[in-house]
């Protein structure tokens, strides 16, 4: 591994920032928020007397991204009696406890390794989940194949769960040995020690270096695979059968050459390399074989879960039993999590676990904590109380949506307005240019892989069927369609032109068919219901004359969503239709030639066009693309649940066109 540092910060503040964001740069040391580092310096009390105290990584903070105030303070005057408390300290107890150390009660909670740093007496300490270290500790007789690696230079002390007893146990072993160059944690990972944070850096990356040069003695040749497509309707029914997750798919040349070996089955099934990693990926993975049936095969991998959480009395509550991580052996892996972020996390942390099994069986045998251990670290305190401080999920959370016509106008608040309520969005347009735009700033807005942009043009059969396998691809299926994609067509009939007929009916009809048709595939294939919600117009129930094209289209997309409303009710899919009017802000609808035309149609000057279709609505207002996509929104979600061949007017009141 690579020594980074080449900078000289000013302060030791500013170089333990320095040192984490080197470390979180390396994925083989940590991952998502993992690992933590100290310094232990000077500061001034409330009085401004000094103390002595320590800055910690805060809890969850990631080290690649970490910014002076993640460095809580601690006071080491409120620390150090603790060492000789003779009474065990449970988590709780502890994080009161350092919660009354802060040397500002604002700041973010200390680390839960707090203990173990401020009981080290040297002044700065790094700990990491180094992928080649863990490799060495989860082997059978792990103690022999780190002594095979650093002989007697490093501190080996057993596994343990992180807190108060660990912390102690620690510390006895570094005062036995305190010349040591570092300490193992046994699965759990390294721990380095310095005057200052680059020396416990450069000691931790020569230690890596030592590890990493082992593993490669004994490291078979990796086998090769040749990736091959998953059965169509696979990702939809794995995403069904978890629940509705977001699904991240990854079919990388490592991945697969790891699922190739002929033990991948058998190593998968063992466990977790850490407390750390089980928290997000479970225990273990549902290894899937092309001959198992999905529903059988999850069925036994929740017998097995269920009857391991039944074997530990606890005071708590079951957790979820399903899989986090699908595997295929030539096909690749999925991922689950509530968003896409949380399926990125399993992703990352499960490949490098892949690359540790590896590593591991092949120095000696994989080998990880035991079904106890493994239980009370997935059945952890701290972290199941964490759960219950979660904010409550909004509307569209976990949900997958697709909108048409979503780079302008009303696909575009609608895509926007989804993604405020947690949707994970697919911007489709023609427009690829215009739809990345959109896709771009609600990623910015909302994180990662919230939305993605496709090309589409709902007239191509092909087009469609892509749009809707890329979708899959991307997040494992879809929940809500929005079939918005339109285009205006005028002109009398006996001057109409054929092609401007056919063009209107093959994106208003045509287009909301192969759209519907592809949605319906893909929620038939999850079972878990679905919504589509088709932009149907206010010219479905009150034509315009001039305007038979687009008004005919409308009426047969009209039909359409009945019909899809009578087949999909069985599989709990609804279908329901928006009826708006003359949206102006930001659509493409109304081009120069359209504005014109209608005004000629209704006698009024082009730019007085708004205010006559304002002023013929009962309520006299302006209807905007965010009122349609706050309908499209009650729609979609749970709150219209039991509303299926539904129309609702969003059009301020145009008598014309009320149902009758």
């Amino acid at each position: 591994m690579q020594n980074r540092w080449a900078e000289a910060p000013q302060s030791e503040l500013e170089s333990l920032v320095y040192q984490s964001r080197l470390v979180g740069m390396e994925e083989d040391l940590v991952l998502w928020g993992g690992g933590n580092n100290s310094i232990k310096s000077r500061a001034a009390d409330l009085l401004g007397n000094p103390i002595d105290v320590m800055y910690i990584k805060s809890s969850g903070s990631d080290m690649k991204s970490i910014v002076p105030k993640q460095f809580p303070g601690v006071r080491l005057d409120y620390i150090a009696p603790l060492r000789q408390r003779v009474e065990d300290m449970s988590d709780q107890e502890m994080v009161d406890y350092l919660a009354r150390c802060l040397v500002d009660p604002a700041s973010a909670r200390p680390s839960i390794e707090t203990l173990l740093h401020a009981f080290l007496p040297a002044k700065a300490v790094l700990h990491t989940h180094a992928d080649a270290i863990l490799a060495l500790t989860n082997t059978r007789g792990r103690e022999k194949t780190v002594r095979a690696c650093f002989g007697d230079s490093v501190i080996l002390v057993p596994y343990r769960r992180p807190g108060f007893r660990l912390s102690r146990d620690v510390a006895d072993r570094f005062d036995a040995q305190p010349d040591a160059a570092g300490l193992v944690l046994m699965n759990h990972g390294l721990i380095t020690w310095g005057d200052d944070a680059r020396a416990a850096y450069d000691r931790h990356i020569e230690l890596v270096t030592r590890a990493e040069e082992f593993a490669r003695t004994s490291a078979r040749p990796r086998a090769t695979a040749v990736a091959r497509p998953a059965p169509r309707e696979l990702p939809p029914a794995i995403r069904g059968a978890l629940g509705g997750r977001i699904l991240e798919f990854d079919d990388s040349p490592e991945t697969l050459s790891f699922l190739a070996r002929s033990d991948a089955e058998q190593l998968t099934q063992i466990g977790a390399a850490t407390p750390d990693h089980l928290l997000h990926t479970k225990r273990f993975p549902l290894f899937l074989r092309e001959s198992d049936d999905l529903r059988e095969a999850l069925a036994g991998y929740v017998e097995r879960a269920t009857a391991h959480y039944r074997a530990h009395p606890s005071e708590f509550a079951m957790l979820d039993p399903a899989p986090r991580i699908v595997l295929m052996a030539g096909v690749g892996m999925w991922t689950a999590g509530k968003d896409a972020r949380g399926a990125r996390i399993v992703r990352d942390i499960y490949r490098h676990t892949m690359r540790i099994l590896a590593a591991a069986e092949d120095a000696g045998g994989y080998e990880t904590l035991d079904d106890d251990d493994a239980f009370h670290a997935e059945y952890w305190p701290l972290e199941l109380y964490k759960l219950t401080l979660l904010p409550k999920e909004k509307e569209l959370a976990s949900k997958i949506a697709l909108v048409t016509g979503a780079a302008s106008g009303i696909g575009r608040a609608v895509a926007e307005r989804f993604a405020e309520e947690g949707a994970h969005v697919v911007v489709t347009d023609i427009d690829l240019g215009l739809a990345e735009d959109v896709a771009k700033s609600i990623v910015a807005k909302h994180g990662l892989r919230r939305a993605i942009a496709l090309r589409l043009d709902v007239a191509d059969e092909h087009d469609v069927e892509r749009a809707f396998d890329e979708t899959v691809r991307a997040y494992g299926g879809v929940d809500v369609v929005v079939s918005n994609a339109g285009i205006s067509s005028f002109g009398k009939l006996d001057e109409l032109a054929t092609a401007d007929w056919d063009r209107s009916f093959a994106i208003n009809a045509r287009g909301h068919f192969l759209v519907a048709r592809a949605a319906l595939r893909v929620l038939k294939a999850q079972g878990l219901g679905g919504s589509i919600v088709f932009n149907a117009s206010k010219n479905v129930t009150a034509p315009g004359k001039e305007f038979g094209a687009y008004s005919v289209s409308k009426a047969a997309e009209a039909q359409l969503c009945r019909i899809v409303a009578l087949e999909g009710g069985e599989h709990g899919i609804r279908a329901n239709m928006l009826n708006p009017d003359a949206i102006f802000g930001g659509s493409r609808f109304w081009s120069e030639e359209m504005r014109t035309m209608r005004a000629q149609a209704y006698g009024v000057d082009t730019e007085r066009l708004p205010d006559f279709y304002r002023n013929r609505t009962l309520l006299k207002v302006e209807v905007t693309a965010d009122d349609v996509a706050e309908a499209a929104l009650f729609l979609a979600g749970p709150r219209a649940a039991k509303t299926t061949g539904a129309m609702l007017p969003v059009d301020g009141g145009v008598k014309e066109a009320f149902p009758r």
